[in-house]
């Protein structure tokens, strides 16, 4: 990749970045009607942070799972039809994972605010999922948005790292932060949200699983070494 190359894909990338990061921030804060809300603040911070620093390391070791992962809306050509579903109404339930605290919390007051130890708690427990995602990343350069088969890129099985213990550690950690930033939020009725969210993702981990028992070569005998999906003992 020449220079020029280089700088138009790291100006895409900013960009991105900032057009990400605003609407994560619109999605929070006008529901609550007010500028005045840390938790909200201290969550963008947190999600810009690691995102930026997530996109700067993909950028050098591994601009291909970057392109993947900068995709705005995960429906894409080569995708499963009912990854393409079930992706969709993730996408409009994860919106109300965002703009439901503030509503919650601040605007409407529906529910009464979490105590503020465990807001804390649920903000310090997305730090060590953050640099599980990094891991995951600097293992698997297939970690797609989408369900399918990357045979222009020679997708293959990933047996190191956290896919020795189970065969879909990322959406283990997906699930924690679906919880964590309601909680962060001190909302309530969030959890509403996460719980739906969580649904789909466990439904996708099956789905998924079986598309890569039948079109992945290699993921039966790996499955057999390795047989918990998300839950190293449990499932």
């Amino acid at each position: 990749m020449n220079t020029q190359a280089q700088q138009l894909n790291s100006i895409k990338m900013w960009l991105s970045l900032v057009v990400r990061m605003s609407l994560f921030g619109v999605a929070l804060l006008w529901p609550a009607g007010t500028w005045r809300w840390w938790e909200a603040w201290v969550l963008i911070c947190l999600w810009t942070l690691f995102s930026a620093v997530m996109m700067i390391y993909l950028f050098r070791y591994d601009p291909a799972l970057l392109a993947e992962r900068m995709k705005l809306i995960p429906l894409q050509k080569d995708q499963k039809v009912w990854d393409k579903i079930l992706m969709s109404l993730f996408f409009i339930a994860a919106i109300g994972l965002y703009m439901t605290p503030g509503f919650d919390v601040i605007r409407y007051e529906w529910s009464e605010p979490l105590p503020l130890w465990i807001e804390i708690f649920a903000m310090l427990v997305q730090l060590p999922c953050f640099l599980f995602l990094w891991w995951l990343m600097r293992e698997n350069t297939y970690l797609s948005l989408v369900v399918k088969i990357d045979k222009d890129r020679g997708h293959q099985v990933i047996t190191t790292g956290p896919y020795a213990l189970m065969r879909h550690p990322m959406y283990t950690a997906v699930i924690i932060l679906l919880f964590a930033v309601p909680v962060a939020l001190g909302s309530r009725v969030g959890l509403i949200p996460a719980v739906i969210l969580t649904v789909l993702l466990i439904v996708r981990t099956y789905l998924e699983d079986r598309t890569l028992h039948r079109e992945l070569p290699g993921y039966p005998e790996y499955a057999e070494q390795t047989p918990y999906r998300l839950i190293p003992g449990i499932w």
